[in-house]
């Protein structure tokens, strides 16, 4: 076999392949040797069949067949013998063979690109110096707090205020006809929690319970549902019930209760710890990512189409699926959904320009992870996914997921490794100005 191999750029390879004559008779002779022994032709046994008519009979299909094995088969063994990291399907060019006569093809697909990389310990990045302020604690008590409130009935009044939950009817119509998603029942409704249309909160409050009564409103000419937006809209509506939130009484007692702790103080406390942990964290993931782009930046290296392709429709994916189940919406026009594939390709890149520097210094620094190691990587996601462990088990039986997991693993261990050499500066948090508007700047 000769294999000649050309560079055609720094991620495209176009390799060529030159089989014997030998090898070409030899592959003709088992595929119809295999087809013999599975094909039945009247008057002949099975296995007995003689070539020449198997050949009038089933030639071309043989020739496709041999043509694929061929291929396939030096193919791989050229890829593998020259060590070529392939990450596109190969484009092939090649004719049918004839028996008795040398095979030749040519096949071009990309690899991935040379990496090289120095001077990655000792990465200077900058921490920020940050501590948890007692505001934050205390905005996380009362976020704690309001978990707790609960709805009671409003006795003494039955007209609906700001700040109210109120249980209602309404029914919508556009010159009077209804349209999907105008109607509702029971419905409770925070007036002036933002979770409707600002308007029809606003045009809630003052209504009376037991009363039916009309408002008419018009929908932002922005608004998602195209099928209302900029409309007039008339909603027929009708209170039942007005309640109003009460938010526990902030002691010792609630702190025993709600947060296992034996006094308020203690509370305090383990909220600034949770909360001091959580910044570290954060903290942690702003070095790497400083780690990351400097690593991009001193650099460069020019990822293969085919992987940035692959990247871009996985965040693609993962942009359309961000509500499980939820349609795209109608304020997405073709425009904006080409700026937005445009942004995720972009990211795409420099995430697979992350992945080649990365994936390079793990091998420098011969980092591995053990099969054992990728096992409990599994069992801790199917942990995690509760009632969906079966799913999270059947994704990783596969060799292509759970090498994909690996390499997952890989790259945050090296990461983490270069977080361990970094220079860390320590820095004051920026200083903001606020003008007369007060905006910072």
């Amino acid at each position: 076999m000769k294999i000649d191999i050309e560079e055609l750029n720094s991620v495209q390879r176009k390799i060529r392949v030159e089989l014997t004559p030998e090898t070409v008779t030899s592959e003709f002779s088992r595929a119809y040797k295999n087809l013999g022994q599975r094909t039945r032709v009247k008057g002949f046994r099975v296995g007995k069949t003689p070539r020449s008519v198997l050949q009038g009979l089933y030639g071309d299909e043989i020739k496709g067949q041999v043509r694929s094995q061929l291929v396939e088969d030096s193919l791989g063994e050229a890829i593998k013998g020259r060590g070529l990291q392939i990450v596109s399907r190969p484009e092939i060019e090649a004719n049918d063979p004839e028996e008795g006569r040398g095979f030749s093809f040519s096949a071009v697909f990309e690899v991935k690109p040379d990496v090289n990389v120095n001077d990655y310990s000792g990465v200077e990045v900058e921490k920020v110096r940050l501590s948890v302020s007692d505001a934050q604690v205390d905005e996380a008590l009362r976020r704690l707090q309001e978990s707790h409130a609960r709805l009671e009935p409003v006795e003494n009044r039955d007209v609906v205020k700001q700040g109210d939950f109120v249980t209602l009817d309404f029914e919508g119509s556009i010159a009077g006809k209804s349209f999907p998603g105008g109607k509702g029942e029971n419905y409770l409704l925070e007036v002036g929690g933002g979770r409707a249309l600002p308007q029809f909160e606003s045009a809630v409050i003052g209504l009376k319970v037991g009363a039916r009564e009309t408002i008419q409103l018009t929908y932002p000419e922005d608004y998602p549902n195209r099928e209302i937006a900029g409309k007039a809209v008339e909603f027929s509506l009708i209170v039942h019930e007005i309640k109003q939130k009460v938010l526990p009484t902030m002691d010792d007692e609630f702190a025993k209760d709600h947060g296992e702790c034996a006094s308020l103080d203690d509370l305090k406390a383990s909220i600034r710890t949770r909360l001091g942990n959580e910044l570290e964290r954060l903290q942690k993931e702003e070095l790497k990512e400083q780690i990351v782009n400097r690593l991009i930046a001193t650099h460069p290296v020019t990822p293969p189409p085919t992987m940035v392709e692959r990247q871009t429709r996985y965040l693609m994916e993962r942009y359309q699926n961000r509500v499980p189940g939820q349609a795209r919406p109608e304020s997405e026009s073709p425009t904006s959904m080409e700026e937005i594939r445009k942004s995720m390709e972009a990211r795409a890149m420099r995430q697979v320009q992350a992945t080649l520097l990365v994936e390079r210094i793990s091998q420098l620094e011969r980092i591995e992870v053990a099969d054992k190691e990728v096992q409990e990587r599994v069992d801790q996601l199917a942990r995690a996914a509760g009632d969906k462990a079966k799913s999270v088990r059947e994704m990783y039986s596969s060799s292509d997921a759970r090498d994909e997991l690996r390499a997952q693993i890989t790259f945050d261990r090296t990461v983490n490794v270069l977080l361990e050499r970094a220079k860390i500066k320590e820095v004051d948090p920026p200083a903001y100005k606020v003008d007369e508007s007060g905006e910072k700047s």
